[in-house]
């Protein structure tokens, strides 16, 4: 499982002109499911996300967590985060999870970080989206497991 995280002042997703979810000050996360991902996968990625370091402290050093700033979460499912592009000129979706399992896992996650995290936003699954955010830094760190 892939996780683009980026440290944002705020993002939003929309779908059909409609905002589906939206954070203030948190961390906005491309998430890509690849075949052998698993309910593990997600609970791995999950708690990296809310515990990786990358908020700053009183002397400007990246020392705090997501939960320790209480930011919000945004997820947002990106399946071609997990394409293949080592050769050619154009990007194959072979190490991607096929949606079916990719859903169920994106799905597993978001309720997860629901369960453990105050605020947590989405976008929608497989619909064509429009993620804006400000990005603060820029901060951005692709985290894998």
């Amino acid at each position: 499982m892939k996780g683009l995280l980026q440290r944002v002042r705020g993002a939003r997703v929309e779908v059909e002109g409609q905002v589906v979810g939206a954070i203030d000050q948190g961390l906005l996360v491309l998430v890509a499911v690849e075949p052998s991902d698993t309910q593990a996968s997600a609970d791995k990625l999950l708690h990296k996300l809310l515990n990786y370091r990358v908020f700053s402290d009183d002397e400007g050093k990246m020392n705090l967590s997501l939960k320790d700033i209480g930011g919000g979460l945004l997820l947002v499912s990106q399946f071609t985060l997990a394409a293949d592009t080592k050769s050619g000129l154009r990007p194959s979706f072979s190490t991607a999870a096929p949606p079916a399992v990719a859903e169920a896992l994106f799905d597993y996650l978001l309720l997860q970080a629901q369960q453990l995290h105050g605020t947590v936003a989405a976008g929608r699954f497989g619909a064509d989206m429009q993620v804006h955010l400000v990005n603060d830094g820029p901060v951005t760190f692709l985290l894998q497991t």
